[in-house]
């Protein structure tokens, strides 16, 4: 499905279409609807620098035990 937004709507509100797709997919992120990878694909952004967009708008990573256990599971450490 593809959504299409008019230049016109865009030079209203003083952001490009990056800036938009960053913001849609932050604010997604933030009420998890979409998890930080697919948020990062939909933005357009490489992980770090999805982060650094999070940052900027105030929101947090969401870091469950789960994803711990993961973590250190990949790194080989047991617990």
């Amino acid at each position: 499905m593809a959504v299409v937004i008019s230049d016109a709507v865009l030079k209203k509100v003083h952001m490009s279409g990056e800036d938009l797709l960053i913001d849609l997919a932050c604010y997604l992120y933030d009420k998890g609807r979409l998890s930080f990878g697919k948020a990062s694909e939909l933005s357009g952004l490489n992980y770090l620098h999805f982060q650094k967009a999070l940052a900027e708008r105030k929101i947090d990573i969401k870091y469950s035990e789960k994803d711990l256990d993961t973590d250190l599971r990949n790194l080989g450490i047991k617990i």
